[in-house]
């Protein structure tokens, strides 16, 4: 192993050690300043309450880690033991295809991640997720649902693979901007039918009952110049008790959806404080310049990636004895994971800043502060959120401000 490889493999655990402790600093914050509940919240959340969401956290933490570790073990084998040289030699020694080659390559490495994912999905939910009262799932629709779910990424990511293997087959030198460009379109494209084809097969969803609480939410779309087509309830209760709402699908296919769960818990005020926090996403354009933002990184990297490929230094780096794009765009997606954790930060801090302004724009449209800060409450309440994350850990991995913060942003509104 050469010393540029070495440093690879000492960078990429330094990061994974990085996060390790970032985790341990969230948790140690979480106890020792969690010992009481916090003003916001008296009367509200006793003790017990409190002490069970911070039991929560530390158990999602623990598998967490244990996850990650069992991941990482496989993945510095496969980068660094040579199966990634082995996987690469078996799949040319095929003799297949330049397009089935590359669909088999990465549709097998997919498969691999998800059957090593099964047995922390199952502990997560029947043990964790059971022990806190969040799950409603059987066993026979969690397999179902993974059944359903294993079928969906295959048709997807084939989709996907088979139409950019294509475009690099047939433009070596500009593949890089027509797979760019299929991406965008093709993500777009998801977005649109998502509502229709992909969200139903795993919830049903039927017209919103309440009729007053309906003409409620049309007011409140119709005041900013949304075109809702449909207001719906998903049956979210029965696979878990977890609470939430949102807007999904582009242009005509707009649609709220509203979780049984969130219904049965929370009044119409709440409600509709929770519905003008999304719809204060829609009238700031967020998903635009968030998708703006994404797609312009992904053009850069597919260029670098494109750039990267052309040479084989990628291969004699980690040792690759059949060269094929497949391995060096495998290399490329291990090496970006550690490039990109600086610009998680960044990232996460643009979106919590979106996360703020649709909350200026929610209190705008109801004018109702209490209602507002009475379904966070609610919200944080029902789904056991950690009160106490350290900031660090809020800095690297919220993509929403931590709850006290949201509140305490929210009562500025009235004063100003």
């Amino acid at each position: 192993m050469n010393t540029l490889l070495i440093f690879i493999l000492c960078l990429y655990i330094i990061k994974e050690t990085f996060e390790y402790w970032v985790l341990y600093l969230n948790l140690r914050y979480m106890r020792k300043f969690g010992s009481a509940v916090p003003p916001e919240f008296e009367g509200e959340v006793d003790a017990g309450l409190f002490k069970k969401a911070q039991d929560y956290e530390a158990d999602k933490a623990r598998l967490s880690i244990i996850s990650s570790l069992v991941g990482n073990v496989m993945i510095i084998l496969f980068m660094f033991g040579g199966l990634l040289n082995a996987y690469n030699s078996w799949i040319a020694s095929l003799n297949l295809s330049f397009i089935i080659s590359g669909w088999l390559f990465f549709i097998l490495l997919s498969y691999a991640g998800d059957i090593l994912s099964i047995p922390f999905s199952l502990y997560s939910t029947f043990k964790i997720e059971s022990k806190y009262g969040f799950n409603t799932m059987t066993r026979r629709l969690w397999i179902a649902d993974f059944i359903k779910s294993l079928m969906l990424s295959t048709v997807m990511m084939s989709l996907l693979l088979f139409a950019a293997l294509w475009l690099i087959q047939r433009s070596p030198d500009y593949w890089w901007f027509f797979v760019w460009c299929f991406l965008f379109a093709y993500s777009i494209f998801v977005m649109y039918i998502s509502p229709y084809v992909i969200e139903p097969l795993f919830n049903k969803f039927t017209p919103l009952e309440d009729e007053i609480l309906k003409e409620k939410i049309t007011g409140l779309t119709d005041k900013v110049g949304i075109h809702i087509s449909r207001i719906l309830k998903m049956n979210a209760s029965k696979r878990s008790r977890h609470t939430n709402a949102y807007f999904t699908g582009l242009g005509r296919t707009k649609r709220i959806v509203l979780y049984d769960t969130l219904l049965k818990a929370m009044s119409h005020e709440e409600t509709l404080a929770v519905l003008a926090h999304e719809i204060g996403h829609w009238k700031r354009r967020h998903l635009l310049k968030m998708l703006a933002v994404l797609e312009s990184f992904s053009l850069i990297a597919v260029y670098i990636s494109f750039k990267l490929t052309l040479g084989d230094y990628l291969m004699r780096l980690f040792h690759i004895s059949a060269d094929t794009i497949f391995v060096k765009l495998a290399i490329l997606a291990f090496l970006a994971g550690i490039v990109a954790l600086p610009l998680q930060p960044l990232m996460n801090a643009f979106i919590r800043r979106h996360e703020r302004e649709a909350d200026r724009v929610s209190y705008a449209l109801t004018g109702d502060a209490e209602g507002m800060i009475s379904a966070l409450k609610k919200l944080s309440r029902k789904n056991l959120s950690n009160l106490y994350p350290h900031p660090l850990y809020v800095t690297l991995y919220y993509s929403h401000p931590p709850i006290l913060e949201r509140v305490g942003d929210i009562k500025g509104f009235q004063g100003k």
